[in-house]
This record gives C-alpha cells, sequence and structure tokens, in this order.
C-alpha cells in the first residue's frame, strides 16, 4: 500500500513538473496588471488588446507560414528519400543513412551558424525564404527516420505479389506502400510542425529584416517583460491543441467502435 502511494505520488509530481507551467500562463493570461509577478483582478482585456498588437499577429502569422510551408516540402522529400534509401542499393548508401542523424544530433547554434555561412557565400538576402529553407533542412532528417521505421522486408514480399497480380508501380505505392506509411507520415510531419513553430536558435540565425517570428519576437522581450497579450496567444493555441487532440480521439474512438460492431 505504501509503495503504491509513494508510486502514485511521483506520478503527482511528473505531471506537476510537466504542466504547472503551462497552467501557471494561462491563469496570468487573465490577470489585469501588465506584470507576470502578481496576480490581482481576472480581466478579459488582453485578448481583446491581443488583435489590435499588430506586430505580435504578423509574427504569428510568419511563425504559421514557415511552419506549414516547411512542414509539406520536409514531408514530401522526407517520404520519397526514406523509401528510395529502403528501395535502392548505391554506392556509400551506409555512409548517407549515418549523415542523415547529424541534422538531429548537432547543437542548433552549429547548424544555425552554417546555414548563415551558406547564405552568405551564396549572397542570399535574409528573409523568410531563408527561414523556411532553413526549417526544411533540418526538418526532413525526422521525416526520414519517422517513415523509414514503418518500412520492412514485409512490404518487399506485398509488392511482389502485387506484380505477379499485375499491379504496375504506381497501384503498388497508392494501394500498398502509402497507407503502410501514412501513420508515420503524420507522425513525421507532425514532428516537423512542432519543431519549427517554436524555433529560436536556427530561426535567430536565419531571419532578415521584416521576417519577424512568433518566437524570436518572445525572445526580443525577455529583457523588457513578456506582456499579458502573449499569454492570451498562447492559451488561444494552448485550446486549439487541446480540441485537435480530444476531436481526434473522439474519432479514433468511434471509428474502433464502428469497426467492433
Amino acid at each position: 500500500m505504501k509503495k503504491r502511494r509513494l508510486h502514485n505520488l511521483f506520478i503527482f509530481l511528473v505531471f506537476s513538473f510537466l504542466f504547472l507551467p503551462i497552467i501557471i500562463l494561462v491563469i496570468y493570461s487573465f490577470n489585469s496588471s501588465s506584470m507576470n509577478t502578481l496576480f490581482e483582478h481576472f480581466t478579459l482585456d488582453w485578448y481583446k488588446n491581443l488583435f489590435n498588437n499588430r506586430d505580435l499577429i504578423d509574427a504569428f502569422t510568419n511563425t504559421l507560414l514557415v511552419a506549414s510551408v516547411s512542414t509539406i516540402i520536409s514531408t514530401i522529400i522526407g517520404t520519397i528519400s526514406a523509401y528510395g534509401l529502403y528501395k535502392y542499393n548505391f554506392p556509400l548508401k551506409n555512409l548517407v543513412n549515418w549523415l542523415i542523424y547529424i541534422p538531429i544530433v548537432i547543437p542548433e547554434i552549429v547548424l544555425g551558424i552554417s546555414l548563415l555561412s551558406i547564405y552568405t557565400l551564396m549572397k542570399l538576402e535574409l528573409s523568410l525564404f531563408t527561414i523556411i529553407l532553413a526549417h526544411i533542412c533540418f526538418s526532413i532528417p525526422f521525416v526520414i527516420v519517422s517513415v523509414r521505421s514503418t518500412l520492412s522486408k514485409e512490404i518487399s514480399v506485398l509488392e511482389e505479389a502485387a506484380k505477379d497480380l499485375g499491379a504496375n508501380n504506381y497501384i503498388i505505392f497508392r494501394k500498398i506502400i502509402l497507407p503502410i506509411i501514412y501513420p508515420a507520415m503524420i507522425s513525421g510531419a507532425t514532428l516537423a510542425f512542432t519543431l519549427s513553430l517554436d524555433d529560436v536558435v536556427i530561426s535567430y540565425f536565419t531571419a532578415g529584416p521584416g521576417s519577424n517570428t512568433l518566437p524570436l519576437y518572445i525572445y526580443s522581450m525577455i529583457k523588457t517583460g513578456i506582456t499579458p497579450d502573449v499569454n492570451a496567444l498562447t492559451t488561444l493555441m494552448i485550446l486549439l491543441v487541446f480540441t485537435i487532440l480530444i476531436s481526434i480521439t473522439i474519432y479514433q474512438s468511434h471509428k474502433i467502435r464502428k469497426a467492433i460492431i
């Protein structure tokens, strides 16, 4: 009994450590004080002021644009690369398999400085375009690793069976390969979108004038103090994420129930 209580206490402390900062952020989005040090009175004014803060809205819009474009492109390239590495043998294939993990394991500041150096050599003007290229660069390996985890020797057997039945390469990919790797593609895309959404270091080195993103905007406010309208925006983002997760859970539960019936 005592062991069980300690186990429950440990779980409670872990979840408190994870979610307490988020709960505090949500609470302070309703704080009438402009300082995030003391809660005074409940108010919704910061949610009204949020939409009048043009710089904050522009930074958030830029973040969504960068994350969406980089996720779509990196998911397409990463999926094709993963399937190509699984399907074909070529010289230095093992080396390529090893090099894929370098953007994942190296510090972001190293990748950011490297990309800035390349942009300087290519004489590319820093803008949202250079941020998108940078985010594609570090997102592709995550998609490749995610998709490759679903590709196995059993798929080759299915491909051979489909060829024996007269299916061409397009039908094999659409009817066999794509349904198998689709969950991994969604997983990789979600990871790429999340990493792009909150990236600070790489965006800092590759952003130009007028290409501010939300993480960079918040980072620039650290010395002067983060205003509660930022808390209001992040609260809305949290609410959106929870809504999506709940909707997916309900949909999957309904799908499983329907399959059982």
